[in-house]
């Protein structure tokens, strides 16, 4: 779970911003006289569309005028959701630390060159004025004023929804948006068709899921904590037919997820428990005696991503984990119910 640092960034940000800029003026003069092997690059994208297009954001509507040809993907999933359009940005923020590309193996074999890594919860502006961007893509974000603010400076920016700021966006808005910025928003719904299409048949394959209450949490070095509605992992699992756990639910603030107190552990338990380890061991979970006196544990009703692949798909929820995540997670669901 991504922790920003408010104080420590609004700083960087301030010292960026001149510098980032003056780069990204000093870019596009320069792009106005020639092209540099950075624009076959970029220019290598086999999508078209229907230009001007408008995408309606948090922020605004943003107005990208032609066909972009040098994406920035910046948001959670943007660059695996560009990808499965038929786009690849020349630079991408890698979230999960995949390292590579910056994808998970749902995604390997997309890019034909390797793109740039920009930081993520501190984009490091001046790197991405320099790339001389025409579109940035930031639909899964922290929603902030000021990161926009200056990421608008540079290109146009496709931030957030409204309502989905602290990372509260879905795989299918997430596809909605970022098909409308490449100007494909037909092979968008059709992505979103097919996909709906696979958790339909998921449900109708488990109707023991239906209307189960469900917890999904993490647990890192230090702490335990569970998502809440409105996030992609828990818009996953209710697409299944589970009920987010209420008492998580009546903690539910602005954030993605609520922390868990060890001397309020049982609070995480439900009908299923699924549990991610991030900075920890599956095992350090599954074995921990608080955890394992959790009724749902107790009862075998409990799943512990022990495969890196299964969790970062499940965390990723972009339009090509969530199939992958279907195909692997399900079952793991499947058989802990049936304990």
């Amino acid at each position: 779970m991504p922790t920003p640092s408010p104080g420590r960034t609004g700083r960087r940000r301030s010292r960026f911003l001149v510098g980032a800029l003056a780069l990204a003026l000093a870019g596009s003069l320069a792009a106005c006289g020639s092209h540099s092997d950075d624009d076959a690059a970029g220019a290598g994208q086999k999508s078209s569309g229907a230009f001007p297009a408008k995408v309606s954001t948090k922020f605004g509507t943003v107005t990208v005028k032609q066909q972009p040809k040098r994406v920035v993907a910046l948001g959670w999933g943007d660059a695996e959701t560009a990808l499965a359009l038929g786009v690849q940005p020349v630079a991408a923020s890698d979230w999960l630390a995949f390292g590579g590309d910056g994808v998970g193996p749902w995604a390997k074999g997309k890019y034909d060159k390797s793109p740039q890594k920009i930081g993520t919860l501190e984009p490091e502006y001046e790197k991405i004025a320099a790339l001389r961007p025409d579109l940035i893509l930031d639909t899964k974000s922290s929603g902030d004023q000021t990161r926009y603010d200056t990421l608008s400076k540079i290109a146009p920016t496709v931030g957030v929804p409204k309502g989905g700021d602290q990372y509260k966006q879905t795989w299918e808005k997430q596809t909605t948006m970022v098909a409308q910025a490449l100007g494909v928003p037909e092979k968008g719904e059709k992505l979103i068709a097919d996909t709906e299409k696979e958790f339909s048949d998921a449900a109708a394959a488990h109707p023991e899921f239906k209307g189960k209450t469900i917890t999904v949490g993490s647990r890192t070095a230090s702490a335990w904590g569970a998502y809440v509605r409105g996030t992609g992992r828990i818009d996953f699992v209710e697409r299944l037919g589970f009920t987010n756990n209420p008492a998580v639910e009546k903690k539910a603030g602005s954030a993605f997820s609520v922390p868990v107190s060890e001397e309020n552990l049982q609070m995480l338990d439900a009908d299923l428990m699924v549990m991610a380890p991030i900075g920890t061991t599956a095992k350090k979970i599954s074995s921990d005696p608080l955890f394992a006196s959790i009724p749902a544990a107790k009862k075998g009703h409990a799943v512990v991503f022990d495969d890196p692949n299964i969790s970062q798909a499940f965390a990723t929820d972009s339009v090509l984990s969530v199939r992958y995540a279907l195909k692997n997670v399900v079952p793991l669901f499947a058989d802990a119910m049936k304990k």
